[in-house]
C-alpha cells in the first residue's frame, strides 16, 4: 500500500495530532530520496520501533557546499514512493523549501567540537546544514525516535548531540551499513560513478578491511593508514582526501586502537565523493 504523499507542514501536524491523541510514537527516517536498500533498512527499523513511521524527502540545500552537487543530486519521487509502498510506512514527508525554510528564515544550529574534522573540515557549512534540517524535521514530525545509518557515522554523533543538547526527546537510533556484495557502501552518489569506476570501487572498502585487521593486531595508525591510502589510489582513486583513526565517543585523533575507535574515509573516484568508516574496537 502507498504511503499517502505530504507536501504542507499543516497537513503534517494534522496527522501528527490524530498520533499524539491515540498515545501512538513516532518514528522518523530523514532521507533526501534517491532511496536504496540503506534506506529501506532503516525503515524497517523504524516499524520496528514506532507504532507510527514517517519517511521525510527533502534535499537540503544548506548541506551542500557545491550548486552543482546540489542540482546533480538525484530527484527521484516517484520512484522513491514505489519502493516504500511494500514497507507501509503512514507518510511520505515531502515538503517544499517554503514550509522548512520560510521567507525569513535566519537560524543556524550548529553543534561544535565534532564538526570541524574529517567531512566537516573538508565541507565548510555542512553539518550547521544537518542540524538545522534535523531540528526542523524533528519538530515538525514530532518524532521520538530517529533512525540514521553508520555510513554517516560522523553525522550520526552529531544528531545524537544535537537531540541531548537541545533537550529534543528523540532517540537517536543507529543502523550498521549496507553494503553490495562487492564491499562497497550504499550511497545514492553510486549512481554517478561510470562502469570502470564502478569496478573500481570496492578498493576502498576492501583497503580499509586490511588495515582495521592491523590496527586490531595493535599496529600504530601511520603507517598502516599510509599503505592503505596507496592501495586505494593504485586502484583507481584520484583522491584520498582522509584515511583517519578516530575514537568513537568525541571522534577526536588517536595514534593505535586503544579505546573504542573507528576508521574513517572519504576519497573521489569519477568525479564522485564516496565516505566509508568501519570499527576497530
Amino acid at each position: 500500500m502507498s504511503a499517502p504523499i505530504v507536501r504542507s507542514r499543516a497537513a503534517l501536524a494534522e496527522l501528527v495530532a490524530g498520533w499524539r491523541r491515540a498515545g501512538e510514537t513516532i518514528g522518523v527516517v530523514p532521507t533526501m530520496g534517491a532511496l536504496h536498500e540503506g534506506h529501506l533498512s532503516l525503515v524497517e527499523g523504524a516499524k520496528a520501533g514506532a507504532d507510527r513511521v514517517v519517511v521525510t524527502l527533502f534535499v537540503n540545500p544548506r548541506q551542500f557546499n557545491s550548486r552543482d552537487d546540489y542540482e546533480k543530486y538525484p530527484r527521484t519521487e516517484e520512484e522513491d514512493a514505489a519502493k516504500l509502498a511494500p514497507h507501509d510506512v503512514d507518510a511520505l514527508y515531502v515538503p517544499g523549501p517554503e514550509d522548512v525554510y520560510p521567507p525569513g528564515f535566519a537560524t543556524t544550529v550548529s553543534v561544535s567540537g565534532l564538526t570541524g574534522v574529517l567531512c566537516g573540515a573538508h565541507r565548510p557549512g555542512h553539518f550547521d546544514g544537518v542540524a538545522t534540517v534535523c531540528t526542523k524535521l524533528f519538530r515538525q514530525t514530532g518524532a521520538d525516535r530517529a533512525w540514521f545509518g553508520e555510513k554517516d557515522f560522523q553525522q550520526l554523533q552529531l544528531v545524537r548531540r544535537l537531540s541531548a543538547d537541545l533537550d529534543l526527546g528523540v532517540e537517536v537510533v543507529g543502523c550498521e551499513t549496507v553494503r553490495e556484495a562487492d564491499g562497497l557502501a550504499l550511497s545514492s552518489r553510486n549512481v554517478r560513478l561510470g562502469a570502470e569506476a564502478r569496478r573500481a570501487a570496492p578498493a576502498l572498502h576492501a583497503a580499509m578491511t586490511e588495515a582495521v585487521a592491523a590496527l586490531r593486531d595493535g599496529a600504530a595508525a601511520g603507517p598502516v593508514i599510509d599503505t592503505a591510502a596507496q592501495a586505494i589510489r593504485a586502484a583507481g582513486y584520484d583522491e584520498v582526501e582522509y584515511l583517519e583513526l578516530r575514537a568513537v565517543e568525541d571522534l577526536r585523533a588517536l595514534d593505535r586502537a586503544e579505546v573504542p575507535a573507528r576508521l574513517f574515509a572519504a576519497a573521489w573516484i569519477d568525479g564522485v565523493r564516496l565516505i566509508d568508516n568501519l570499527p576497530v574496537t
